[in-house]
């Protein structure tokens, strides 16, 4: 270990926080937020918006599918903070089994109660299910946690193109007025009392892990980073380096930027819905490029405007945040 990525290991064995994390944190659930408020506005999400959607809506649609990757920077965060809570803890890593079960039990059953009762796309019960993947994982060196990590995202990238390709090329395009009966009958659903909503979002349950399932190895793949980078200290050592932190944004943010571009023309428009997957394919790609590029961003407007850094940070502070 370094000399800085020592000493950012005993500040973080003091029990300090490390606020550039705080930060970013707090970025990533406005994101999340932001990409949510899309899913639960419009029941033709999948389609850039409805037969009804006005130019504006499904420019919006567009532009949050072209340039937001909140959850993989949330994931990254979450490999992160699992090794700062290790160090808190302690050199001794007795006991740290049970609690860290209890934690993800505790989080699987506040995903359950979220997506039965409010959302259904919940993906607090997939952390939790990778939480104990991740504590599996917990003593790979930086070196082969990247390595595994590339390895995840690349063999998902290669099974979704694929897929998508031959999508692509053996099916007709789904437009929305094919998908009306069934948005109907999901509208007809949360117009009705308690009971039909909680059975609709039943209904709708196991279509939405099947879906998170299907992403887990990217998932994965972003925990087994943020514990990479927490390991060699990055945000310590480089959290408030403007000089890194601008030549890094810079220079990731056109790849990420156009990755997501072509996310969007795949899921988004003009390209019909048969190439949804194979524009995800290129997200997994170069998210993480957006991703870090994003980051570094925030990093900097944080030492620039300490008003919007405390305001995110103490989004970032919350326990049920991390």
């Amino acid at each position: 270990m370094s000399g800085d990525a020592a000493g950012a290991a005993g500040a973080g064995a003091q029990g300090g926080r490390v606020v550039e994390v705080d930060v970013l944190r707090g970025f990533a659930l406005f994101g999340i937020l932001l990409v949510n408020a899309q899913l639960m506005a419009d029941p033709y999400t999948a389609f850039g918006g409805g037969p009804g959607a006005s130019a504006l809506d499904r420019a919006a649609a567009w532009g949050v599918t072209a340039t937001t990757t909140a959850y993989q920077l949330f994931s990254f965060l979450l490999g992160y903070s699992f090794v700062l809570d290790r160090r808190a803890a302690g050199p001794s890593d007795t006991g740290s089994a049970p609690r860290h079960l209890r934690r993800t039990a505790g989080l699987f059953g506040l995903g359950l109660a979220h997506a039965v009762l409010l959302y259904p796309g919940d993906i607090l019960m997939t952390y939790a299910a990778l939480g104990l993947v991740l504590y599996a994982l917990r003593d790979l060196t930086p070196r082969a946690a990247v390595r595994v990590a590339v390895c995840l995202v690349a063999g998902l990238a290669a099974l979704l193109l694929a897929y998508g390709l031959l999508t692509v090329a053996l099916t007709g395009p789904v437009t929305p007025a094919q998908y009306a009966p069934r948005v109907a009958d999901t509208v007809a659903a949360y117009r009705g009392g308690f009971g039909s909503v909680i059975g609709a979002h039943l209904r709708e349950l196991p279509s939405a892990l099947g879906a998170n399932l299907m992403y887990t190895p990217d998932m994965l793949a972003a925990f087994l980073a943020g514990l990479a980078a927490a390991k060699a200290g990055l945000v310590e050592r480089r959290g408030r380096d403007r000089a890194w932190l601008r030549r890094t944004a810079l220079r990731w943010l056109p790849v990420g930027l156009a990755g997501g571009a072509v996310t969007a023309v795949c899921a988004d428009g003009p390209l019909d819905s048969r190439w949804f997957l194979v524009g995800h394919a290129v997200s997994l790609l170069t998210a993480p490029a957006l991703t870090a590029s994003y980051a570094c961003g925030v990093l900097l407007l944080a030492d620039a405007v300490r008003p919007a850094a405390d305001v995110l940070a103490a989004a970032g502070r919350m326990a049920l945040s991390h």
